[in-house]
């Protein structure tokens, strides 16, 4: 299977709106999707790192597990990852990379690709980044950064764990946009801070509300075999968003050097459009700000 997978199968499966699903790391994204889950009727099963937040997640339906990957990551851990993925119709992996050494990212995941191929899981979701591409000044397509064992990049590189070789199990990539949304408020990104770069540069932005909409659509819709960039349709440029941000939260707009000519790139999320029946409610970023 190719990373850019153009050629991956759309179908409709009527039991995937019942499906268990695990979502490997309730954070701010993990969380909204886990809870939008499983108010439509999925079992959801979600991991995090923070004991304070098992009873939020009781809460909202979802049935909690303590797991941390790393170095605090062993037998017991291990175990219970098996048991997790044994249990679920589809793993949601959403890991985000740290800072730290290279080739730390994919040693990070190794073993939950491990897992995922002793457990027999059917279905992977990997939520990832539109970093992924290089920061030139045209439209990037997904098939502009390829998904490889070998790939450059640790984020290419960890996607490439996921695609996989011999059919094992369907996997679609994601690859998000810069998010916003309730408690990610942009106009505090840059708030104050003077002659910035860049200012020509388009933005790649992506509200929660439609992140969580074409992972869940995705799982609904049995849409498996892809990698799709997903992020708003409009891309104002820098110099004309974040003030606008700054402004809207009553904060010190940034300001931004003088430059000329358009710099950076504009992602294309044209296909995840034709592939997942989903309505994006935030194309507009500027107008999305009343809902951040």
């Amino acid at each position: 299977m190719n990373s850019s997978n153009s050629g991956g199968s759309t179908s409709t499966v009527s039991g995937a709106e019942s499906s268990t699903v695990l979502v490997l790391g309730c954070g701010w994204l993990g969380m909204a999707l886990a809870h939008s889950l499983a108010a439509t009727g999925h079992r959801v099963l979600g991991t995090t790192t923070t004991p304070e937040q098992i009873a939020t997640m009781e809460m909202a339906g979802i049935e909690p597990h303590l797991l941390r990957l790393g170095a605090d990551f062993g037998a017991s851990s291990e175990a219970l990852l098996h048991r997790l993925l044994q249990a679920a119709d589809v793993l949601v992996l959403n890991v985000p990379p740290r800072a730290s050494s290279a080739g730390a990212y994919p040693t990070l995941l190794r073993p939950v690709h491990r897992a995922v191929a002793a457990a027999g899981t059917k279905h992977v979701i990997f939520v990832s980044s539109t970093s992924v591409y290089p920061d030139e000044a045209r439209m990037m397509r997904e098939s502009d950064a390829l998904s490889t064992r070998d790939a450059a990049s640790d984020v290419l590189r960890a996607e490439g764990h996921f695609v996989p070789r011999y059919g094992q199990w369907k996997s679609t990539v994601v690859r998000l946009g810069g998010l916003i949304g309730p408690d990610r408020a942009p106009g505090r990104f840059l708030a104050g801070r003077r002659e910035l770069a860049n200012g020509n540069a388009p933005v790649n932005l992506l509200h929660l509300t439609d992140a969580v909409g074409v992972l869940a659509g995705i799982i609904k819709h049995d849409v498996w075999g892809h990698t799709f960039n997903v992020c708003a349709a409009q891309h104002p440029l820098r110099r004309e968003f974040y003030p606008a941000a700054a402004h809207y939260l009553n904060l010190e707009a940034p300001t931004f050097k003088v430059e000329k000519g358009v710099s950076g790139k504009i992602v294309d999320s044209s296909s995840v459009r034709k592939l997942v029946p989903y309505q994006f409610q935030h194309d507009d970023v500027l107008k999305a700000l009343a809902h951040c």
